[in-house]
């Protein structure tokens, strides 16, 4: 156990005190959280509002098109198109509508719009949505001898909601909310697995072709080597996410000091103005965004996560190590004894966007139990709820059954690693590694 410790701690001290560790670690995060920052302060910063001059001789609107926040409708009065050319000419308008008194709405004449500048596909299809919402609530109205007011209470919908036999609420803030997590999650470990599997099956290459490994097998077996590399780089691995974490908490905090307008507008609204609506919007939303998060356990996900990011790296990363041990220079020997192992890490990535919009089908309970894609797709799952969703039953099988399959793979792995690290000169396949791992 000791020496297994003393190659762990090589392996884990000889990548933390590499200048790459550091870059990839702080200052890849500190990249993204910069880009990040920068979008949303110039969303927040962007008032290029496109306006809209409306001269509405045939009363076709109603005197209103509703407006959002970079679409606004100027209505005007007695107006030529030529005047209302000559303030797109002095910057004062963007582009104009001007209906003349004989336009028909029930023919369906076409309404034109005259800009000063080229139109986006997305700022496109929002005015074409806003003025045909105007004039198809017009015609409602005339058609139907309506008001406005009774025509918004025949369009209002009903709210459905969503529980349990247990009477718990099931809102649409917590469903998104364990989508995202859930997706996440099983993301983060899909490339956790390849990313540090490929790591140590590199490691294991390097010492061999160098020669290393000769020299090391004279003082450990090769059990011991192959533990501690994985147990090393896992634990690289670990602290790469402890410090991740860390900063995204960090960042989180401060960037909104950093950056006016990520935080909540601390502007003096007046209420009844639309700046206050969209601001009580806004909150609500907050608040039911909160209210969801509250209903996920925060803790047994991270618990998991950890139980999952080690037991999937364990598992995977001696089926890498037994690759590595058995290649010899060319890298396309590699690539061949790969396919096996990445077809399962792959087929749960497949698995897990099944798990994440159903997580209680067959696929996804069969996903998250089989040792190889339960990494991956029950983390997509648990966030679901915990015993709603995941049975305890079905949590704890999947944690025995990965604990098993990283004991059968690391039983495996040591019987292709102790001849594999020793045999040069001879291109592999799997056939001979399942020689190597049942030869007495």
């Amino acid at each position: 156990m000791n020496k297994i410790w003393l190659i762990a701690r090589r392996e884990f001290l000889s990548r933390v005190q590499k200048k790459t560790f550091l870059l990839t670690t702080i200052l890849l995060p500190l990249f993204i959280f910069a880009c990040y920052g920068l979008i949303i302060y110039f969303t927040v910063k962007n008032s290029d509002t496109f306006k809209i001059g409306v001269v509405d001789n045939a009363k076709v609107f109603g005197g209103k098109i509703e407006t959002k926040e970079e679409i606004q409708f100027l209505f005007l009065n007695n107006l030529s198109p030529e005047q209302l050319k000559e303030k797109v000419n002095q910057k004062e308008l963007d582009g104009f509508v001007w209906v003349p008194q004989q336009f028909d709405m029930a023919k369906g004449d076409t309404i034109t719009l005259v800009s000063g500048k080229t139109v986006g596909i997305i700022k496109r299809e929002g005015i074409q949505k806003k003025i045909n919402a105007a004039l198809e609530e017009q015609r409602l109205l005339s058609s139907m001898h309506l008001s406005k007011a009774q025509l918004d209470s025949l369009q209002r919908g009903n709210e459905v909601k969503f529980s349990t036999l247990e009477g718990k609420e099931e809102n649409d803030a917590k469903a998104g909310i364990s989508f995202a997590v859930g997706y996440a999650s099983g993301f983060l470990i899909y490339i956790i697995l390849f990313i540090y599997g490929t790591m140590v099956m590199r490691g294991v290459m390097e010492e061999k072709m160098n020669r290393i490994a000769e020299v090391i097998i004279s003082s450990v077996k090769p059990f011991q080597l192959m533990m501690g590399k994985i147990t090393g780089i896992g634990a690289v691995g670990l602290v790469q996410f402890i410090i991740w974490i860390a900063l995204t908490i960090f960042l989180r905090v401060i960037l909104p000091a950093i950056i006016p307008g990520m935080g909540e507008t601390t502007q003096a609204m007046q209420p009844g103005t639309a700046q206050a609506m969209e601001a009580a919007k806004s909150s609500g939303v907050m608040d039911s965004f909160l209210h969801g998060l509250g209903d996920i356990n925060v803790g047994l996900i991270l618990g998991c996560f950890i139980f999952y990011f080690l037991g999937g790296y364990l598992l995977y990363s001696a089926l890498f190590a037994a690759v590595g041990s058995a290649v010899n220079e060319d890298p396309q020997d590699a690539q061949s004894l790969l396919l096996p192992i990445t077809m399962p890490i792959i087929f749960g990535i497949v698995i897990m966007t099944k798990a994440v919009n159903e997580p209680t089908s067959g696929l996804a309970v069969f996903g998250s139990l089989f040792p190889l894609t339960s990494p991956i797709v029950m983390m997509a799952r648990i966030p679901f709820g915990v015993p709603n969703t995941v049975p305890y039953w079905q949590l704890i099988l999947s944690m025995l059954l990965l604990i098993g399959g990283f004991v059968l793979t690391t039983w495996f792995s040591a019987k292709v690693y102790r001849t594999g690290i020793l045999m040069y000169g001879k291109k592999p396949s799997w056939k001979e590694l399942w020689k190597w791992a049942f030869r007495q």
